[in-house]
């Protein structure tokens, strides 16, 4: 099947891919538009993960206050250049993350960043509880394996379902975007602040 110009511009719109990229992806779909965008995905998730490793040496802060002014949040992403940074793309995962801060409240950033003190004191809870539940030792660590899990899907930002599509974390929000964006971008620090009612 002969590619056109008019498929590749409209693959390209979908997906915001590069030419040669879009058309590539058509020429391995047969044309089909819809399961060129798939593969451009499944390739770019996989061409995320390669860049994880690369400096972010620029980026931007972000902010949100949530209606009637008691949360507020600072958060920093980082890219590796001012061009990406200033991408609409790259302001709008800003916003998103800033949004989904205030919203999820998450303690860390990742699970490398949750102290050996907190994961000790949690697993002593986690264990404590089991046995007093009357669980057999051989599957209380097991179960506080599992509770260590939804200890950090609740408290570690890139692992926490994104409060605006469940079905994705926030790092995998962010693997998106890398795949589309084409570099390697990475949360810095944030804060959130409310004022208790």
């Amino acid at each position: 099947m002969e590619v056109t110009a008019a498929m590749v511009k409209t693959l390209r719109h979908q997906s915001g891919a590069g030419i040669m990229e879009c058309k590539n992806a058509l020429k391995e779909t047969q044309g089909d538009v819809e399961e060129a965008i798939t593969y451009l995905r499944k390739r770019g998730i996989a061409r995320a993960d390669k860049k994880g490793d690369r400096a972010t040496g620029d980026g931007s802060v972000g902010t949100y206050i949530h209606a009637g002014n008691k949360i507020g949040v600072l958060v920093e992403l980082r890219c590796e250049t001012d061009f990406v940074a200033n991408t609409d793309d790259f302001k709008d995962l800003l916003k998103d993350i800033a949004m989904h801060i205030a919203a999820a409240k998450p303690r860390f950033t990742s699970r490398d960043d949750v102290t050996q003190e907190v994961v000790a004191k949690e697993r002593e809870i986690y264990s404590h509880q089991a046995r007093e539940s009357g669980k057999p030792d051989k599957i209380i660590e097991k179960i506080v394996d599992g509770k260590m899990g939804k200890f950090y899907e609740e408290n570690c930002l890139l692992d926490q379902p994104f409060v605006k599509d469940t079905d994705i974390t926030i790092q995998e929000l962010i693997k998106h975007k890398i795949a589309k964006l084409g570099e390697n971008i990475t949360v810095g620090d944030f804060a959130r602040l409310e004022i208790p009612r």
